[in-house]
């Protein structure tokens, strides 16, 4: 996309994310490369405010509360040429008719998955000092632990293992490289080497449940990810085991997972759940062996302007005609998120 001329934007998102993800000095960025009217946010693509605006864009700013990207937008809008999608995954927002009209699209998914990654870290962390259940424990009891009640407590050579080599996971990867903990790896798509190279040992899935103290899954949420772990799979991990979910709550038997907590044979850090929120009346909201925490691993506060920022350093690439650097391709839906 090379013109004279900036190119016409259009920001599409629930407005109250803007000044968040586009704080001045990121605003400021924007107007320099685009035209865009800071002051229209869509939110429905019909809106008579947006017929004129989506008719001249040529770049559609995209954020959570976009409305569905389907034929029709196209038809609204006749110039877009890039999708710039200031969130994670793009699976539920582009429809086919999008990706068959040649129409780039681009996602902040990498930035999205920093927090994720060191969310996963500090629980994977406090869940080796089992600093969940010491926390229950002294608030009962006001007294120190024993030497026997944190005998099998530490993080020297705990086996973690993680389920899925996505943005996510290879991140978590990364900052799991300077702990004394063993790392295995579980993904369909990932040879021995490579794993290697990531920093762990590959295993298949039943070796991974069953060799890991702590389970962190990082999987894209596609049909075949769906339940991976069902009740036979929840029970291959160990008496003590730890669940971690920043993925999705779809990836794990929810009844499964439930029974395994409340018999107290496996803990977990959801902050992820099937439904999502839970029904008030779940056992899970006052399990002293469930920590769970209201979807918050991801982007939030300030942190959202880092993917504001992909945005803005998206379009001055494409602006300038060179590369995108953090393309979508439809291709890659079948095993991303």
């Amino acid at each position: 996309m090379t013109s004279a001329q900036p190119p016409r934007a259009v920001f599409a998102m629930d407005p109250v994310h803007l000044p968040l993800l586009f704080p001045p000095p990121l605003m400021a960025r924007l107007q320099q490369i685009a035209e865009i009217d800071t002051t229209l946010v869509v939110q429905d693509f019909t809106a008579p405010d947006a017929a004129p605006a989506l008719a001249r864009a040529e770049v559609l700013i995209t954020g959570w509360g976009c409305p569905h990207l389907d034929a029709d937008v196209l038809a609204a809008a006749p110039r877009l040429r890039t999708v710039l999608h200031a969130a994670g995954s793009v699976r539920s927002l582009v429809g086919e008719a999008l990706w068959k009209s040649g129409i780039s699209v681009s996602s902040a998914v990498t930035g999205n998955a920093l927090p994720v990654a060191e969310y996963t870290l500090g629980m994977i962390l406090l869940a080796g000092k089992d600093t969940f259940a010491h926390r229950e424990r002294f608030r009962d009891t006001h007294a120190y632990p024993s030497t026997a009640e944190t005998a099998a407590t530490g993080n020297l050579g705990r086996r973690v293992g993680i389920i899925g080599a996505s943005r996510v996971g290879r991140r978590l990867l990364e900052l799991l490289r300077p702990f004394d903990l063993s790392v295995a790896l579980y993904d369909p798509y990932v040879d021995a080497e490579e794993a290697a190279a990531l920093g762990a040992e590959l295993l298949s899935l039943e070796d991974l449940l069953r060799r890991s103290d702590i389970v962190s899954l990082h999987a894209p949420y596609i049909p075949e990810t769906h339940r991976m772990l069902d009740r036979d799979k929840l029970a291959l991990i160990r008496d003590g085991g730890v669940v971690i979910n920043t993925s999705r709550g779809a990836l794990v038997d929810p009844d499964a997972l439930s029974d395994e907590l409340v018999s107290g044979r496996l803990s977990a850090v959801l902050d992820v759940t099937e439904p999502e929120p839970l029904p008030a009346g779940s056992p899970l909201y006052k399990l002293p062996n469930v920590f769970l925490t209201p979807h918050i691993a991801g982007s939030l506060g300030n942190e959202l302007a880092r993917l504001g920022g992909i945005v803005v350093d998206e379009l001055e690439r494409v602006s300038a005609g060179l590369p995108s650097a953090h393309e979508v391709r439809h291709a890659d839906l079948a095993h991303v998120a």
